[in-house]
């Protein structure tokens, strides 16, 4: 009870101040660090739910990948963060505070891995889980340095706002799948909020990001799945 009721308390004040002192399982966070690493937390959370939602099979091992002004911060918040989002995919009950323990007592790996030096980005977080089948990677950036942002997907780039409600779907591009699937999200009565799309190539294999007003349903997957060309169809949640 005492573990509980500490717990609880550490979470309030990290609510509260922004501040973590004397966690149990997170590192200390203090309250002048909290405001520059808040927003790199949001990203990292959006990016461990997303990658948790897309993978199948059992997860051997997380990374997270810090590069240019996001490599000099305090990476072991932004670690914890990417733990709870990918673990919320499986459990409620995971917080940033235990996500380190509940992912040591899974037996996953957890590498964290720094490059000062920046590249596409000024800033960048990127997120990348080992499977059975293989490794896949999501990668995000902060605007205006506080508004997270999708930059890639599993090699694809695309940008797009992780929130709410969401259709992720890979397809062959191709002319006219796009209207095909416009119009079949209106004969369901579906509303789109924003739409995202990236490919490898001209003609190879595309991804689209749709955000919608409502959760997806699985009549509405059968649907998008029945197109020709959809190769993945399913609904996103942040």
């Amino acid at each position: 009870v005492n573990v509980a009721i500490q717990v609880a308390e550490q979470m309030a004040d990290f609510l509260m101040s922004g501040g973590v002192t004397n966690a149990l399982n997170m590192p200390s966070l203090s309250a002048e660090e909290a405001p520059k690493l808040k927003p790199y937390m949001a990203l990292a959370e959006k990016l461990g739910s997303l990658v948790g939602q897309l993978t199948t099979g059992a997860v051997s091992r997380i990374s997270v990948h810090t590069e240019g002004a996001a490599a000099e911060l305090n990476a072991k918040p932004i670690v914890s963060a990417v733990l709870a989002g990918y673990l919320q995919t499986q459990t409620a009950t995971v917080n940033m505070v235990n996500a380190p323990v509940l992912a040591r007592e899974r037996g996953l790996e957890v590498r964290e891995v720094r490059t000062e030096r920046e590249a596409d980005y000024h800033t960048l977080l990127r997120v990348s889980v080992k499977t059975e089948d293989g490794e896949r990677s999501v990668a995000g950036t902060l605007f205006g340095d506080s508004a997270p942002r999708l930059v890639e997907l599993l090699g694809i780039k695309i940008e797009a706002d992780l929130a709410g409600p969401m259709l992720y779907v890979v397809n062959e591009d191709a002319p006219g799948f796009i209207g095909r699937l416009g119009t079949a999200l209106g004969e369901a009565g579906v509303n789109i909020g924003t739409f995202h799309l990236g490919r490898r190539s001209a003609g190879g294999e595309a991804v689209l990001l749709l955000s919608v007003d409502e959760a997806v349903t699985p009549d509405l997957l059968t649907k998008v799945r029945a197109l020709p060309g959809v190769k993945t169809a399913m609904g996103l949640n942040f």
